[in-house]
């Protein structure tokens, strides 16, 4: 009976999802159809359909998509792995939390794009410039998530550690990162979306081949239709890689199901 209803919760959201969707795009046509837009800035959801099927069929959009995919799973990579590592030292090191916690209230706030000029003075225009703001970007809720998993570790555990003599990396590794399992994925799901945005802005900036230079090109050119195209297939990449982590996440969390 659980079943059913579960099932009969999921049909009626997704169709509640596809409504909307559906109606935003009858907006859209009606909007553009109507001439109280004018095409070259609002085309009709056919000719935007119609750009991004050509581009991904034989144009150089599918070249770009890929682009912008590789740039954006290498960040998020490196920026889970560096804020997982960070995390972990910082939360399981009463000493590294002192000595750390000031420079990192310093430089959390700081936005990615803030810090793109000095990455540019750096690294000059180049993907590795990006790919250094990206993960710079990136990591911070992954980080944030693995100091907020390791300190809920319960009282409880912490004296069974004691009492079994656990030394502090015996900890993290057995009790700690299984805590912090559920707030790291939720980071990493947040980071990913983060790695997404960046890496647009960086394509723009850096004119690296990617998703942001073709969306920078295309308005500059007002191609209307590739322009809407390229933000129609962000929005889905997105919709995908952030489908597809909850998916892993739900998989991985298995043993917190009743």
């Amino acid at each position: 009976m659980n079943g059913a209803r579960t099932v009969l919760h999921g049909a009626l959201s997704l169709a509640g999802s596809l409504g909307v969707l559906l109606a935003m795009i009858g907006v859209w046509a009606l909007l553009s159809g109507s001439g109280w837009v004018n095409r070259a800035f609002l085309p009709s959801p056919a000719a935007a359909f119609g750009s991004l099927v050509q581009g991904l069929a034989g144009g150089e959009l599918a070249a770009f998509t890929l682009a912008t995919l590789g740039r954006m799973w290498s960040a998020w990579l490196l920026a889970s792995a560096l804020g997982i590592a960070l995390g972990v030292l910082i939360g399981s090191s009463r000493r590294a939390r002192v000595w750390l916690a000031p420079t990192l209230e310093f430089v959390r706030p700081l936005p990615a794009s803030a810090v793109m000029p000095l990455a540019i003075a750096l690294f000059g225009l180049s993907g590795s410039m990006v790919l250094a703001v990206v993960a710079f970007g990136a990591m911070w809720p992954v980080l944030l998530a693995t100091l907020h998993g390791l300190a809920g570790v319960h009282e409880r555990l912490r004296e069974v550690a004691h009492s079994l003599e656990l030394g502090r990396a015996a900890f993290v590794w057995k009790i700690g990162l299984p805590n912090a399992m559920p707030d790291i994925l939720a980071g990493m799901r947040l980071a990913m979306t983060v790695a997404l945005i960046v890496s647009v802005v960086g394509e723009m900036i850096a004119s690296q081949p990617g998703l942001g230079q073709a969306i920078l090109l295309a308005a500059r050119s007002f191609q209307a239709s590739e322009l809407y195209a390229g933000i129609a297939l962000l929005g889905a990449l997105g919709f995908a890689s952030n489908a597809l982590l909850a998916l892993a996440q739900q998989r991985l969390l298995r043993w917190q199901q009743p």
